[in-house]
């Protein structure tokens, strides 16, 4: 039974999945809203082009590495994007990140997963966005958290993954921001670390 997480919200992954974690996937999810036509008729999807990123921090909070559209694959190997989804067509998760939680290098304290508009669309042109954590070994889905708050923004910090007390917990961060890419959200990640 997969946890639905509010804002703010912090869970024990080990604890929902009933069992340790060793793989997950990132799932990121969403559709551009229909405009209505004239009188309701002839209406049209814009494309709205996502991207999800992960970026890794030590314990001090410096970043380690990122994965992203231009680096899909992390430096040590344990984490990969599976590719970019450029207009959010389609069913199911849009963009996912596969984590091998196993062979995240040690000196990683952190993982945490954003969403840019790369087109520059703000989040009032998209609906039923999510994130949500998929345990690797069954396909089930773990927690989910709803990122369509309609707004100006066009980037949104989704979530954390971090180690405490010897395992992986979650905290549903979905702060706002604005940017292309997830480098201009740095200044708002680091309170977050």
């Amino acid at each position: 039974m997969s946890v639905n997480l509010q804002k703010g919200q912090k869970i024990s992954l080990d604890k929902e999945a009933g069992s340790t974690l060793t793989r997950i996937t990132m799932g990121l999810g969403w559709d551009a809203i229909k405009t209505k036509g004239l009188f309701g008729f002839g209406g049209k999807t814009q494309s709205v082009d996502l991207d999800a990123s992960c970026l890794l921090f030590d314990e001090s909070g410096s970043p380690v590495d990122v994965v992203w559209f231009r680096q899909l694959k992390s430096k040590d190997g344990s984490i990969v994007h599976t590719g970019d989804n450029r207009t959010g067509a389609g069913d199911g998760d849009d963009e996912q990140i596969l984590v091998d939680l196993t062979q995240v290098p040690a000196n990683v304290k952190s993982l945490v997963f954003t969403v840019n508009s790369f087109t520059g669309q703000n989040f009032a042109q998209v609906e039923n966005a999510y994130c949500r954590i998929i345990n690797g070994a069954d396909q089930k889905e773990v927690a989910r958290f709803n990122l369509s708050v309609q707004g100006e923004h066009t980037a949104q910090i989704m979530a954390k993954l971090y180690r405490h007390g010897g395992e992986w917990k979650m905290h549903a961060i979905g702060e706002n921001g604005s940017g292309q890419t997830f480098d201009e959200l740095m200044p708002k990640i680091t309170p977050h670390l």
